[in-house]
């Protein structure tokens, strides 16, 4: 599958990456090549493959689970203790995306 220069750059801008135009050409090929091989993988017979929620050692079926322990959290005072910044009861983080 073909992807176009248009799409790659509105992808890459939902990632807010920055690409050149030898990374847009690099990209198109790369991201064509996984969705065609995803095209392919749609057209296998999975209709007598179980559906898989967890894949598990051979062990028994909670082998690899602990145990569901209700435990008490932070409290909002214990989170905010170790951070550079808070105010109001929040983290204060920079901000990142700038449009």
């Amino acid at each position: 599958m073909k992807l176009t220069e248009e799409q790659v750059r509105y992808v890459a801008d939902l990632a807010n990456l920055r690409l050149t135009g030898e990374e847009v050409q690099r990209m198109s090929h790369d991201l064509g090549q996984i969705l065609t091989h995803m095209e392919q993988l749609n057209q296998l017979d999975t209709s007598g493959v179980e559906p898989m929620a967890q894949v598990l050692f051979e062990e028994d079926e909670i082998a690899t689970l602990r145990e569901d322990i209700p435990r008490w959290g932070l409290s909002n005072e214990q989170a905010l203790r170790n951070t550079a910044q808070s105010g109001a009861g929040y983290f204060k983080v920079p901000r990142v995306i700038e449009r």
